[in-house]
């Protein structure tokens, strides 16, 4: 909803699929079902196929790495940008205003999809850097040496014995940076570093955004 916002304020022309959207298939492949990953993968290739557009945007790290880097193999060959990459271009472009400051200590979490998998590590900082009010603080593991939410690998379904992954990636950010708001580029980070918070009991003095919705609040004031 907030990218959304965002890319109306811009006034970039853009479509959703809706109702036609199916997942990519990336969970599926990750925990072996490759049956069901090439059935997802061919059923969203023939959708977009289908559609006349020039670039794949995505908000979804996992999505990312899938589409641009999987789909072609099955003959899915797409330009797929993350939606770091075109927030920031809005904002160096001047077609973001950011007029509200966030009195907020920020320190953002490295999705391991947009990261490692994909080296893009500093569009998602440039993005936080721009946001006036925000002091930007980095965790000890982080960049190519991040440490992951505990969701990848199709392990956000399955039971760990305490302490968590999360809950190790949310004491550190609490622990090490002081941060207010821990800044996620990724769903599957998103519900994880929430969790984490939560289950670590810093509701209170911790919140988790993904950096859209941090570039909404700086332009609408809430």
């Amino acid at each position: 909803k907030s990218f959304c916002q965002i890319l109306n304020a811009a006034g970039v022309n853009y479509a959703i699929l809706g109702k036609e959207e199916t997942c990519t298939g990336d969970p599926a492949r990750r925990v072996g079902n490759e049956y069901l990953y090439q059935i997802l993968a061919e059923h969203n290739i023939e959708t977009l196929n289908s559609k006349s557009f020039k670039k794949v945007v995505t908000s979804c790290p996992h999505c990312f790495n899938t589409i641009k880097n999987e789909y072609p193999q099955l003959g899915g060959n797409y330009e797929v940008i993350h939606h770091t990459d075109l927030l920031a271009d809005l904002i160096k472009a001047g077609k973001i205003q950011l007029t509200h400051a966030i009195h907020k200590t920020i320190t953002y979490h490295d999705s391991c999809y947009l990261g490692r998998h994909n080296n893009k590590y500093d569009a998602p900082r440039e993005i936080l850097a721009a946001l006036p009010g925000v002091k930007l603080e980095e965790m000890p593991r982080s960049r190519n040496k991040g440490f992951c939410c505990g969701a990848g690998g199709g392990r956000m379904w399955m039971d760990e014995s305490s302490p968590r992954v999360n809950q190790n990636r949310v004491n550190e950010a609490a622990t090490e940076t002081k941060a207010n708001i821990i800044g996620t580029s990724c769903p599957f980070c998103s519900i994880m570093i929430g969790d984490g918070i939560n289950e670590t009991r810093r509701e209170e003095t911790m919140e988790s955004f993904d950096i859209a919705q941090l570039v909404a609040q700086s332009m609408n004031g809430k």
